[in-house]
């Protein structure tokens, strides 16, 4: 909150990169701690039309997500694609359905997962091989 908000970082363009910054920061952090065999980012791509369908009110009392993170995404992506880290999105799919699904799956074939999110709500997929990082 405080790096984005309170004391963004600004380029010489007038851009606030402070989104980008704190997310390639965070992955960087990740990479050098956990050195994973498999890395993928997801992403959502035009929200859940199926959940909304569902209950009108989904998600209706959240704060509109801040044009300087909006902004930020495609800058986050083509680093993302520079770096040959995997993207996974899905139209009408949140990036929360993503990765429960392939954390799942990755338990299923043995693999360690590691989830980094500040959602508590992965929290109900944590085991023995499913880890959260916030």
């Amino acid at each position: 909150y405080y790096a984005f908000i309170k004391n963004p970082r600004i380029n010489s363009k007038g851009m606030d990169t402070s989104a980008i910054m704190g997310f390639m920061n965070s992955l960087l952090d990740v990479i050098k701690r956990e050195k994973p065999d498999h890395l993928a980012v997801a992403f959502d791509k035009e929200g859940s039309q199926v959940r909304t369908e569902m209950y009108s009110d989904y998600k209706a009392n959240r704060d509109a997500t801040p044009e300087a993170i909006k902004i930020a995404i495609p800058y986050i992506q083509d680093l993302l694609r520079a770096m040959h880290i995997p993207i996974i999105e899905m139209a009408g799919c949140e990036a929360d359905d993503l990765i429960g699904t392939i954390a799942k799956q990755a338990e299923k074939e043995n693999y360690k997962v590691y989830m980094v999110t500040p959602d508590k709500d992965f929290a109900q997929l944590v085991s023995e091989n499913i880890f959260m990082y916030k």
